[in-house]
């Protein structure tokens, strides 16, 4: 049987953590279904990658999405961040979680064309 990929996009950060915890909860959930799911934060998303920043988001009647990003991750998640937002955002690789990956839109369109199913948020 072929493995079921899903990627997921999402441009909303810890101004949001309702909004920001969605794409988090669908990407556990696909997880633990043996999806292969892969993650790719644009605009004020990338914020949640950087050391800290995800405790912050945490919305009422869901798991914090410090704890999902962890388990995400340990999972064997692939997180992929917008170089350009990083950088609009003077974030720099040393600030982020371990395991987060930077790509630009090339990256974005291989992980497009390669993901049975794309999700945005």
């Amino acid at each position: 049987m072929e493995t079921s990929t899903l990627l997921i996009i999402s441009t909303i950060g810890p101004e949001n953590p309702e909004k920001a915890t969605l794409p988090f909860v669908l990407a556990t959930a696909s997880q633990a279904l043996d999806v292969e799911v892969t993650m790719f934060l644009q605009s004020s998303g990338v914020v949640l990658a950087k050391k800290g920043e995800a405790e912050k988001a945490s919305a009422k009647g869901f798991q914090p999405v410090k704890e999902m990003l962890d388990s995400f991750l340990e999972s064997g998640g692939k997180l992929f961040l917008c170089s350009p937002c990083l950088k609009e955002r003077e974030i720099t690789k040393d600030e982020l979680v371990e395991g987060a990956e930077i790509g630009a839109a090339g990256t974005l369109v291989d992980a497009v064309l390669y993901a049975s199913k794309v999700v945005t948020y």
